[in-house]
């Protein structure tokens, strides 16, 4: 991995932790759990990580046998887990039931990142509680500025497509909150009637969308995780 020394211990944790525990290495490995293959998709993931550094870590885990590198005929390149990447799954599931269940969600909300949340959320929509026709919802943060303020999410043909630009087609619902309250109901920390009652939450545009919010949005997946802390 890294050049640096390694731990030095024939224990199989330690031998893990060598391959795993370098800054930003797990998120990586979450993004491609999560279905992200292209460079491009990875950053989403981790908006806040270097292309360096990425491309890096990518070489390291490639080496390392938890992932393959696809390379088309075109010049594409696609990132896929290995075997031994895909036993990672459960390990890196745990970590973030741990973190939900047992750290407090004070320190959850500390770093919130519009283009993280964003990408989570658009990935893990329930199609299936949407109309069959193309739909255009736009989540606004007013307390942001620029391109972090307005997000635009398509929903047509099975496929879903973000963006922090007006596609030009016609709005099927606005959805308007603080990036703190949007974060906390997608955590599970709160709920959309919670928030829709205490008036931190406002939507407006089609009834149906509006009615079947609390199913369509989806949540993370460690929301349903039984918190020991508040």
């Amino acid at each position: 991995m890294e050049e640096r020394g390694g731990y030095g211990q024939f224990c199989p944790v330690s031998m893990a932790s060598e391959v795993l525990c370098s800054r930003w290495t797990t998120l990586v490995v979450r993004e491609l759990l999560c279905g992200s293959t292209r460079f491009n998709e990875l950053r989403r993931g981790v908006p806040r990580m270097s292309p360096a550094l990425l491309s890096k870590r990518l070489k390291e885990l490639e080496k390392a046998g938890v992932i393959v590198v696809e390379r088309s005929a075109g010049g594409g390149v696609e990132y896929r887990l290995s075997q031994s990447g895909e036993d990672l799954r459960p390990i890196i599931m745990d970590l973030g039931v741990w973190a939900q269940r047992w750290m407090e969600s004070r320190l959850s909300l500390k770093n919130l990142d519009p283009s993280l949340l964003m990408w989570d959320m658009q990935r893990n929509l329930a199609l299936d509680h949407l109309p069959s026709r193309r739909c255009t919802v736009q989540f606004l943060y007013p307390e942001l500025s620029g391109g972090q303020k307005r997000w635009w999410v398509v929903i047509e043909n099975g496929k879903v497509d973000l963006c922090n630009f007006d596609p030009g087609h016609e709005l099927d619902l606005l959805v308007r909150s603080s990036l703190h309250t949007m974060t906390a109901v997608w955590m599970g920390l709160t709920t959309v009637r919670e928030e829709l009652k205490a008036g931190r939450l406002e939507v407006d545009g089609d009834p149906a969308l509006i009615r079947n919010l609390p199913e369509w949005l989806g949540l993370s997946k460690f929301a349903p995780v039984q918190r020991m802390v508040s």
